[in-house]
């Protein structure tokens, strides 16, 4: 099986971040489309969500806002819950996105909010 562009650019960064995993962190995926963003936080060993947030909800979806202003209202809603769960230690995992535009505001909007990466 051939795996296409995105699907190795996935793997790379997946596989980067669980190399250096450890029991006392857990994976923050993100997942960006043209209109919403999702950020879960993912326990690897036990392959479980913890904790996770959209844009897409429908308290959400009924405020008019820019896709910069849901990136950063989702961070704030899954740093609350991740410091409810006690998580504060995370590993960033990126996926095929770049680091850059509504990506890196959510990741410096968690780390305003107490996540350490």
């Amino acid at each position: 099986m051939k795996l296409t562009k995105d699907q190795r650019k996935k793997y790379r960064v997946r596989n980067k971040v669980k190399k250096f995993s450890s029991s006392e962190r857990f994976r923050l995926s993100v997942n960006r489309s043209t209109k919403n963003i999702s950020a879960q936080i993912i326990d690897d060993e036990k392959k479980v969500t913890l904790v996770s947030a959209s844009s897409n909800t429908k308290d959400i979806k009924s405020q008019k806002m820019s896709k910069k202003d849901l990136s950063k209202l989702v961070a704030e809603q899954l740093a609350k819950k991740a410091k409810d769960m006690k998580i504060t230690k995370v590993y960033f995992d990126r996926g095929i996105y770049k680091y850059h535009g509504r990506v890196k505001l959510l990741a410096e909007e968690l780390r305003k909010n107490g996540m350490e990466f």
